[in-house]
């Protein structure tokens, strides 16, 4: 076999066309497909910039090199020689950007052979995730992932050319840092040089872009990596990359103006989408009143209706009982519902216990009259107003679920995409982005009846809460009320919405000591643990830190709602499982135990 040099391509098995008939070219690449027509030998030749039909006629071509190519199978790599040619009449494919020519080959050389692959590498395959991601190699020959991957590398140069045209520095931050546990669990490497002390990984720049911020590089971006140990799902990893950026001497306006313009940039170079600008923005607490989760997907409607006032005195104790202790009765609208039978109402009811309802109320505006079994308690009038509320005409249905504010809203917003995905109302074909903000600066853990903040640490409150924070405020509420004060203190915080989907969050940070100080303190940390775990920052903070702000948002999953992927996976070139394995590599693995005692772990062998 000649050298591999005189094999080398002259062009790609996606580039040629009817303008190349005639020329005398070299493809490489893997067989997909091997027929023998007549006596003909047609091969499907494949790499990652498409397919190209050759053809080998035994008249024209060397024995040797015809009895070659009959041995080709499946993936087999080869190298073929020949002219460009028109294909036959009749025989042309449109649907292939070089369906219109093929090589006829005077030379054939097989490169590599290939055992048969577990599975076909089709554009879509029966095969199993397990062995997907076992033999990650094959899966990525396949054009949708290929396809993915394609899309993250222009989104990711996107990204850069907008941040770096807008005078942002890239700077990387360290891989190996003190473990913060008060967060998501890290993972921990132990140190060979000082022994029995470890490093983690980080969870995020977030507070090295912080001390850039305070070091004077007020425009900072990076597309970094993030590794958490945290249990697993379809839009989670334990290794994934952010989009992380920073900004100094900002409000939130402006992180909004730069992140809006990177999308548009983003969108307009990827995919050649328009975005709309300024994206919506609405508060936390709306957000919750109207579609009963904090990233609402606005590509449909039905939103949830407050109907609190209406049954307050209604007479049906189920109502009333939950309004007298503080709840309410809120409710939803599924226009064309009302010919709901029995059974659809009962898994939706299922769907609502399976949430935390007691139960699902409900009204059927059928064309034979409203059925509902609450009427005889709620009588006419309520009903109709009711159904008035929530815009139910004929043939519409009406889902009522009343308890605590927080979990009716969620309940329903849950509902609700359950609806929409079930009678196929979301518009598939739009990009809906959104801002939630001002979320509540901290949350009640009931497990351990505490505080915790709601996103991080570091966001700031706003301003006209921050007298809420005051040591000295004097309450006698239980910290489970939510009318506390310091339940009440709403964050610079906001998160990115699109289609449903939070893409990240982002805050303007705390940049005085004893603010930060006093949040540490709220969430259980004494000034002595604070100095422990944070006291690089807190010191920094001393030393002239500017007012700045920022966010983190998820490159894994903006790719994965750009390639139309549920599963970020997909755009992983090679992701873990659920369980946070390695199918492929066979990690996380044993180490020796000479490598045990090295790190002064030798406790841990098994010998």
């Amino acid at each position: 076999m000649p050298s591999f040099s005189e094999l080398k391509r002259t062009h790609t098995c996606g580039e040629l066309t009817a303008a190349d008939v005639g020329k005398a070219v070299t493809l490489n690449g893997w067989v997909q497909e091997y027929r023998n027509l007549g006596g003909l030998l047609f091969i499907d030749v494949r790499d990652r910039y498409g397919l190209t039909q050759i053809v080998l006629n035994p008249e024209k071509v060397a024995e040797t090199a015809f009895a070659l190519a009959t041995r080709a199978r499946h993936e087999y790599v080869i190298a073929a020689t020949g002219v460009v040619q028109p294909r036959p009449e009749g025989t042309v494919n449109a649907g292939m950007a070089t369906g219109e020519i093929e090589v006829a080959v005077d030379e054939f050389h097989i490169l590599a052979e290939s055992k048969t692959p577990p599975f076909e590498i089709e554009d879509v395959t029966e095969a199993s995730d397990v062995l997907r991601l076992e033999y990650r190699y094959l899966d990525l020959r396949r054009r949708p992932l290929q396809n993915n991957l394609r899309i993250r590398h222009f989104a990711a140069r996107a990204i850069r050319e907008y941040f770096s045209d807008r005078d942002f520095y890239e700077i990387e931050t360290p891989l190996l840092i003190r473990s913060t546990p008060e967060g998501a669990r890290d993972y921990v490497v132990p140190s060979r040089v000082q022994k029995h002390k470890f490093y983690a990984l980080p969870q995020s720049p977030q507070l090295f872009k912080q001390i850039l911020m305070i070091s004077g590089y007020d425009r900072y971006f990076q597309l970094a990596r993030c590794l958490r140990d945290e249990d697993l799902r379809a839009d989670r990893q334990p290794e994934h990359t952010q989009l992380d950026m920073e900004m100094s001497f900002v409000t939130r306006g402006d992180i909004f103006g730069e992140i809006e313009g990177m999308m548009t940039h983003l969108f307009r170079k990827v995919l050649g989408v328009k975005l709309e600008t300024p994206f919506p923005r609405y508060d936390y607490y709306e957000a919750m009143n109207r579609w009963g989760i904090d990233k609402p997907d606005l590509r449909f409607g039905m939103e949830i209706n407050d109907i609190t006032d209406i049954v307050a005195d209604c007479g049906f104790k189920v109502f009333s009982d939950v309004v007298k202790n503080g709840g309410v009765v809120k409710a939803l609208c599924l226009k064309g519902g009302g010919n709901y039978s029995r059974k659809q109402v009962d898994e939706l009811t299922d769907v609502a216990k399976q949430l935390g309802a007691g139960g699902l109320a409900y009204i059927l505006r059928a064309e034979t009259g409203d059925k509902s079994p609450i009427m005889k308690f709620i009588g006419e009038d309520v009903k109709d107003a009711i159904c008035a509320k929530v815009d139910a005409s004929a043939g519409d249905a009406v889902f009522i679920v009343s308890d605590k504010k927080l979990k009716t809203e969620s309940i329903l917003g849950q509902l609700r995409l359950q609806l929409g995905r079930r009678h196929e109302l979301i518009k598939k074909d739009e990009w809906q982005f959104l801002w939630v903000t001002r979320f509540p600066l901290f949350e009640y853990n009931e497990d351990e009846d505490r505080l915790d903040a709601m996103h991080n640490i570091v966001s700031s409150p706003i301003d006209e809460d921050l007298p809420l924070l005051d040591r000295n405020l004097a309450t006698d509420l239980p910290i489970s009320d939510w009318q506390h004060p310091l339940r009440r203190i709403r964050a610079e915080q906001y998160d990115l919405v699109l289609n449903g989907t939070e893409l990240g969050s982002g805050s303007i940070r705390v940049h005085q000591r004893h603010i930060q100080q006093r949040i540490l303190n709220i969430l259980g940390m004494s000034d002595e643990r604070a100095e422990k775990m944070f006291g690089f920052l807190l010191r920094a903070l001393e030393y002239g830190a500017p007012p700045h702000g920022g966010i983190a948002l998820g490159l894994d999953r903006i790719v994965a709602l750009m390639t139309g992927n549920d599963n970020i996976r997909e755009v992983i070139a090679f992701p873990k499982t659920a369980s946070a394995a390695s199918l492929m590599d066979g990690s996380p693995s044993d180490i020796t135990p000479e490598q045990l005692r090295e790190l002064g772990l030798e406790f841990l062998s098994r010998d």
